[in-house]
């Protein structure tokens, strides 16, 4: 919990009490349903609750803003950021009915009232959102195919309204067909080593 003070000092004492909450509940839930990697459940703080809030290093989501976070698995990045971001509305997709349980489970146990999940491929979910979240489910262009349509018109935040995508490793490839991608290296945010050669892709989409 002291990384996450760390890097966010600014915390209500509710927001604290629910990052802190996060660690037991997932060991717990994590001993029935494996939501997390077993290697990756002691450091959770490091490689998933503060990986998922690398995403507010880049951006602070105005009040009444609504994201959409893909292939969510265990809640990460969407259940961090709605911590991070009470006003604003998160809405956790993924395919596997079971991670969404625990996900459930985890919001009812900390009181967090600003996420729903739905049991679906995204390509299902008929809204549009300001921002669509992900860590790294298939690569970018792929990615953009199934979230087509679904980012909002209406623009309220700095930046303009699309996709971040945290991801890792050379995607010079991956993502050279996009003239407008740009790419955020986390260890500008971060001191950790986990970091190094993870990135927050930022990519702005026209609603269509």
């Amino acid at each position: 919990m002291e990384l996450i003070l760390k890097y966010f000092p600014d915390l209500t004492e509710t927001q604290i009490h629910q990052f802190e909450a996060l660690e037991g509940l997932y060991k717990d839930w994590n001993a029935k349903i494996n939501v997390v990697s077993r290697k990756d459940i002691d450091d959770l703080y490091l490689r998933h609750v503060l990986h998922s809030l690398a995403i507010a290093k880049v951006i602070q989501f105005k009040d009444n803003s609504s994201i959409l976070d893909v292939g969510t698995g265990g809640g990460f990045p969407g259940v961090p950021l709605a911590i991070l971001f009470p006003n604003c509305q998160f809405h956790l997709v993924d395919s596997i009915n079971k991670k969404l349980k625990v996900i459930n489970a985890v919001c009812e146990a900390i009181d967090l009232t600003n996420v729903k999940t739905t049991h679906s491929r995204v390509e299902a979910v008929d809204k549009t959102f300001d921002f669509i979240v992900s860590r790294a489910v298939t690569a970018m262009p792929e990615f953009t195919k199934w979230v087509k349509g679904k980012v909002a018109k209406k623009q309220q935040n700095e930046l303009k309204n699309g996709i971040l995508y945290l991801k890792g490793g050379d995607l010079t490839e991956e993502l050279k067909q996009y003239t407008n991608v740009k790419a955020f290296l986390l260890s500008d945010y971060f001191d950790e080593d986990f970091f190094e050669t993870k990135k927050i892709i930022y990519l702005p989409m026209k609603h269509k």
